[in-house]
């Protein structure tokens, strides 16, 4: 259960893996995959790789799966044994790495993309997180980000008497803490952070934002699609890291 120092996710790995059969859950095969993919690219398509690809978070293996089938070469990181086992087992070719994303094991400038899934929830030191992630990516390299919408982590559907979400509410958004949210046997450690957090630590790590998204349904099951349609439930952040330019020394006059 929730024991200390625990985030859950390796009591529900199981359950973890089990949501993600076939094209993952409703929030990656209908809203995030299509998004993210857009602005990764495909290799045979554009002419052009991503250069190597870091996956923040990989669990299961699904979305490093999804790249390298489309010509990407992807490392993924993940501190969970189970489901980094399961990662190798489904893709026994690919690369994956025991390791969290706030001590990354990799060179300076490693990396062309730095992709963080619907993971910086679930990290504890996002502070490092983030200075970690820009550490390992080229100048010119890209992070990009999918995450919960911060009011979302800070709010909940009411409900009138039959059960019907009439309105969201949202308290307490801008005191940063860790909950425990459980749904279909999965039960883990989420982090609720103001945004106003993550552009500060972003923009303190000297990236630039060049995309925002607040990506909505493309299909799936109609009670699904009003939930996520009437709230934006997600984002879609792309970073750069700028290419340093060299000092010219001025002209003598």
């Amino acid at each position: 259960m929730n024991e200390t120092g625990n985030n859950g996710w390796e009591n529900s790995a199981q359950a973890w893996i089990d949501s993600q059969q076939d094209q993952g859950d409703f929030s990656r095969a209908y809203i995030l995959d299509r998004a993210m993919l857009e602005r990764i690219g495909v290799p045979s398509v554009t002419g052009s790789e991503a250069g190597p690809v870091l996956d923040l978070g990989c669990g299961e293996g699904r979305f490093c799966r999804l790249l390298s089938a489309q010509g990407h070469a992807v490392t993924g990181i993940e501190p969970t044994p189970s489901l980094l086992a399961r990662a190798r087992s489904l893709d026994p070719q690919g690369r994956y790495v025991r390791a969290g994303a706030e001590a990354l094991p990799f060179a300076d400038a490693s990396f062309g993309l730095v992709i963080s899934y619907l993971t910086l929830i679930d990290i504890d030191d996002i502070g490092a997180a983030i200075a970690e992630a820009a550490r390992v990516l080229r100048p010119g390299g890209r992070l990009l980000i999918a995450n919960i919408n911060p009011f979302c982590t800070a709010g909940a559907w009411q409900k009138d008497g039959q059960g019907r979400s009439t309105a969201f509410a949202m308290d307490r958004y801008l005191e940063e803490r860790a909950e425990w949210v459980s749904w279909a046997g999965i039960e883990i450690r989420n982090w609720h952070r103001p945004m106003t957090l993550y552009m500060q630590l972003l923009l303190g790590a000297g990236l630039q934002l060049v995309h925002f998204d607040e990506p909505a349904p493309h299909g799936g099951p109609a009670e699904r699609v009003e939930k996520y349609t009437r709230v934006p439930w997600f984002h879609v952040m792309e970073w750069v890291k700028p290419v340093a330019v060299a000092s010219t020394p001025p002209v003598p006059i």
